[in-house]
C-alpha cells in the first residue's frame, strides 16, 4: 500500500503547477460533495460519490438520487429508513424490527457508503437504526455500483455525507415530542477555533427516546458525533474524527409474526400485534474513528488519504417463533384436536457479536490534456479488513415449545435462562475474516464539445476464511469489474446518456447442506435522457434499465435442527423505466418525485421475488409562499403496488400453494412550519394521514403492521 500511495502522489506531482485554489472551503465541493445545509433547495448542482470528481446529474451517465439537509429537516427524515422511503425507486423492507432489508431495481441494496467509503453489510442487512443528524445529505446511485464500490449489488449504494466544520459559528438544535411518547433532542455547533477559521471543529448530539404503536416496543437510541479540521496550507486540509451511536431496542422481534394458518387463510391480526416479549432487544453499539487529508497539487489536481476504523458490538436477547397455528384454532376448536404439524414454535437465543474494520482509500483526480482536449482521469486504491465474531446461549429447556396465537400476541413468554458464558463451539458460533483489495480507475474522455466518454472499472481481490455455525465461510475471488459511460448533450438543457456496469458479490447464505452459496454476478445497463436547468436548481431524468443478477441467495424455509434459515441461488432479470425529478419548480415550490414501473423474472421467465414492488411511486412537495416566506407547507406520498409471498407451503384442507399477499397502498404524510423568528421555527408533521393498514415487508412468511396516523411537533433553533 505504501508504495502505491508514493506512485499516486508522484503521478499527481507531475503535473505542471498552477495557482492555488482561491480557499480551503471551495475544495469542499471535491473532496465530499456540495454542501446543502443552510439551502432551501431540494437538488444539489454537483456531485462526488459516482466518480470521486465534481459531476452534476446531467453529467453522470447514471441514475442518482439527492436528499438534502432541507428535506431531512422539513420532513423529520431523523432515521435512514424513514429517509430512503422518500426516494424513487427505493423500498424499505421491515422484515423485523431491528434488521433492516433495502432494494431498488428488484434487489437488495447491500452497501453503506459515508464519505463514499464502505462495505456490503456483515450479513446482508442493516442491524440497528441509523440517525441522520449527522449528516449534510445522502446520495443514492441506482444501478451497478461497481466502479468505486468492490462488491454489491445491481441495485444502488447509498453514501451518506458527514457535516462537516464551518469557519464561522454556527449553532442550532431542536426539541420534538409526538405519538407513542416520541422523544427527540437534538444539538448541531461548529466552532472556528483560529480566528481565521483555519482550523475548526463540530460537534453534533441526538437522543431518542420513544415507545411504538407495537405492543411492548420501544427503543432508545443516541448519537455522538465530533469532527476536526485542519488547513495545514493553502492547498492542504487535515481531518479527524469520531462517530458513536448506541441503539437498544426492547419488545423487538427477531423474526416476526405467522401471517396465515394451515389452511391458507390469513390470520387477522391487529395492527399492534408483536411476537416480541418484553426482555428482547437488540443493543448495537457502532463507533468510527476516521481521519483524511487532502492536497491540491493545482487547480486541476488532487489528492485524498482516508483512513477509517469502525467498530461494532451486539449484546442480543431475541425470540423467534417458527411455523403456522392449525386452521382449527380459526374455528375455535380445542386445541387438542388441531391438526397435527399445526403448531407454532418458540426458538429464542441470546447472542453477542464484535466486527472490526479497518478501511484504507487513496486516490488521485484531475484533468489531463490530450490531442488539444482536456479531460478528467481519477484512480486509486482501497484495501478493506473485517472481522465478525459472534458467540451464542441458548436454554434447550426453552426452544421448540408449542404456543397458540395467543400466547405470542401476549409476549407472556418468560425469559429463559441464558447462560452466562456463551457458546464458542463450531457449530453454535461465527468467526469470519474478510478482505477487499481493490484499484479503480476512470478516464472521462472529451471526445467533442457536447460528448463526453467514460472508461473505467476495478480489480479486486476479495477473501474469506472461518466459519459460522457449522458452515465454512472460505472463499477466494478475483475480478475485474468494467465501467462504460457516455453523456450527448442535445440542447443546452437536455443530454441524452448511457451506462454499462458489472458487479460481483460474494455472500454468505448457505444452502440446507451447510454448502456457501456461489457469488453473486450480474450487470445494469441504463440509457435515457437527462435535463438541467436553473443552473443546477431542478434536475429530471427519464431513464430505460435492465439489471441481471445470477445466483441470489432467496429464502427457502427454516431448518429447526440447525435454527437457521436455509437459502437457495435464484437467477433474476430485472427491466424497467424510471423517471425522476428534484428542484425548484416555481418561487417557493421545492420538489422531488419519481415513479419506476419494472418486471422481474427468472430464468423460466416466470416471476420472481415477488415480494419486492413492481410499481414505486414517490412525491414530496413543500410550498413556501414569496409573500409570507415564514410559512411552509407540504406534502409527501409514498406509493407502492401489490407484492406477494408464495412461501412453497400448501393448504392442509386444499392442497394448493399458500399465498400471502399485500394489496397496493399509499401512504401520505402532511408538513407545516412557521418562523417566529429568524432563530426560532415551529412545525408540525402528521404521518399516514389516512391510517393505511399495509404489511412492511414480505420477503418471509412472516411479517408485522406498520405505523398508523401519528403526529410530530418540533421546535427548532438556529443560530
Amino acid at each position: 500500500m505504501p508504495a502505491l500511495l508514493t506512485i499516486l502522489a508522484a503521478t499527481a506531482a507531475a503535473v505542471p503547477a498552477a495557482e492555488a485554489p482561491a480557499a480551503p472551503g471551495d475544495t469542499e465541493i471535491i473532496v465530499t460533495g456540495e454542501r446543502t445545509e443552510g439551502q432551501d433547495d431540494y437538488a444539489v448542482r454537483k456531485q462526488t460519490t459516482t466518480m470521486r470528481f465534481p459531476l452534476s446529474q446531467r453529467e453522470t451517465p447514471q441514475s442518482v438520487s439527492v436528499v438534502t439537509r432541507a428535506q431531512i429537516q422539513d420532513f423529520q427524515l431523523n432515521d435512514i429508513n424513514d429517509l430512503l422511503k422518500t426516494v424513487p425507486g427505493v423500498q424499505v423492507q421491515a422484515q423485523e424490527t431491528d434488521r433492516i432489508y433495502y432494494s431498488a431495481r428488484g434487489f437488495d441494496i447491500q452497501t453503506f457508503q459515508i464519505d463514499g467509503i464502505g462495505l456490503p453489510f456483515a450479513f446482508e442487512v442493516q442491524t440497528g437504526s441509523i440517525d441522520t443528524a449527522i449528516y449534510d445529505h445522502i446520495d443514492v446511485v441506482r444501478g451497478a455500483p461497481g466502479l468505486l464500490s468492490s462488491t454489491g449489488n445491481p441495485s444502488a449504494v447509498v453514501n451518506f455525507i458527514r457535516k462537516r466544520p464551518t469557519k464561522t459559528f454556527q449553532a442550532s438544535g431542536s426539541a420534538q415530542y409526538g405519538s407513542y411518547d416520541h422523544l427527540r433532542l437534538d444539538a448541531d455547533v461548529s466552532v472556528p477555533i483560529t480566528s481565521d477559521g483555519s482550523i475548526r471543529a463540530r460537534a453534533v448530539g441526538a437522543y431518542l427516546d420513544e415507545d411504538s404503536y407495537l405492543d411492548r416496543y420501544g427503543l432508545r437510541r443516541w448519537t455522538g458525533y465530533g469532527i476536526v479540521e485542519a488547513d495545514l496550507g493553502p492547498q492542504t486540509t487535515v481531518t479527524v474524527g469520531y462517530g458513536h451511536q448506541d441503539h437498544h431496542s426492547r419488545g423487538a422481534t427477531w423474526g416476526a409474526l405467522p401471517l396465515y394458518y394451515t389452511d391458507g387463510t390469513r390470520i387477522d391480526l391487529p395492527r399492534s400485534a408483536n411476537s416480541g416479549p418484553d426482555w428482547a432487544g437488540w443493543n448495537v453499539i457502532d463507533r468510527q474513528i476516521f481521519g483524511d487529508i487532502v492536497h491540491h497539487f493545482n487547480d486541476d489536481w488532487h489528492a485524498k488519504l482516508t483512513v477509517v476504523r469502525r467498530a461494532v458490538s451486539e449484546d442480543d436477547r431475541l425470540f423467534y417463533v417458527y411455523g403456522n397455528p392449525s386452521a382449527a384454532f380459526a374455528d375455535g376448536i380445542d386445541p387438542a384436536e388441531s391438526v397435527k404439524g399445526g403448531n407454532i414454535r418458540s426458538y429464542p437465543g441470546a447472542f453477542r457479536a464484535e466486527t472490526r474494520n479497518l478501511t484504507i482509500d487513496a486516490y488521485v483526480a484531475g484533468k489531463v490534456a490530450l490531442f488539444g482536449r482536456e479531460h478528467d482521469l481519477m484512480f486509486g486504491v482501497n484495501r478493506s479488513a473485517q472481522r465478525y465474531i459472534q458467540t451464542s446461549g441458548y436454554d434447550y429447556g426453552a426452544i421448540n415449545l408449542e404456543l397458540s396465537i395467543d400466547d405470542v400476541l401476549s409476549g407472556n413468554t418468560p425469559e429463559p435462562n441464558f447462560p452466562t458464558v456463551f457458546n464458542t463451539n463450531f457449530l453454535e458460533s461465527g468467526d469470519r475474516t474478510t478482505k477487499r483489495e481493490t484499484g479503480y480507475g476512470l478516464i472521462r474522455l472529451s471526445l467533442a464539445d457536447p460528448f463526453k466518454l467514460m472508461l473505467g472499472g476495478n480489480l479486486t481481490h476479495a477473501t474469506s476464511e472461518g466459519f459460522s455455525y457449522g458452515a465454512n465461510m472460505a472463499y477466494d475471488w478475483t475480478r475485474f469489474l468494467p465501467f462504460v459511460g457516455a453523456t450527448l448533450d442535445l440542447t443546452q438543457s437536455i443530454s441524452a446518456y448511457a451506462s454499462f456496469a458489472t458487479i460481483f458479490n460474494p455472500q454468505t447464505q448457505t444452502t440446507a447442506n451447510r454448502e456457501l452459496i456461489d457469488p453473486i454476478k450480474g450487470d445494469n445497463i441504463e440509457a435515457g435522457f437527462k435535463g438541467e436547468w436553473m443552473g443546477g436548481r431542478l434536475n429530471a431524468s427519464l431513464a430505460i434499465f435492465q439489471a441481471r443478477q445470477k445466483n441470489t441467495a432467496e429464502s427457502a424455509g427454516f431448518d429447526e435442527t440447525i435454527g437457521q434459515t436455509i437459502y437457495r441461488g435464484v437467477d433474476a432479470k430485472s427491466q424497467g423505466i424510471e423517471f425522476e425529478f428534484a428542484g425548484l419548480l416555481a418561487p417557493g415550490l421545492q420538489a422531488t418525485g419519481g415513479y419506476t414501473i419494472m418486471r422481474v423474472r427468472g430464468e423460466d421467465d416466470e416471476p420472481v421475488r415477488t415480494f419486492v414492488p413492481r410499481q414505486l411511486g414517490r412525491l414530496t412537495l413543500t410550498y413556501s409562499p414569496p409573500a409570507l416566506p415564514a410559512l411552509k407547507v407540504g406534502a409527501a406520498v409514498q406509493y407502492q403496488s401489490k407484492i406477494y409471498l408464495e412461501p412453497g407451503t400448501v393448504s392442509i384442507t386444499t392442497g394448493a400453494p399458500i399465498r400471502v399477499t399485500q394489496p397496493k397502498y399509499a401512504l401520505l404524510d402532511l408538513l407545516a412550519s412557521y418562523k417566529l423568528t429568524d432563530n426560532l421555527q415551529i412545525s408540525a408533521n402528521l404521518k399516514n394521514v389516512t391510517n393505511a393498514k399495509y404489511l412492511t415487508a414480505l420477503n418471509y412468511d412472516q411479517g408485522y403492521y406498520g405505523a398508523p396516523r401519528t403526529i410530530l411537533g418540533t421546535i427548532s433553533l438556529r443560530y
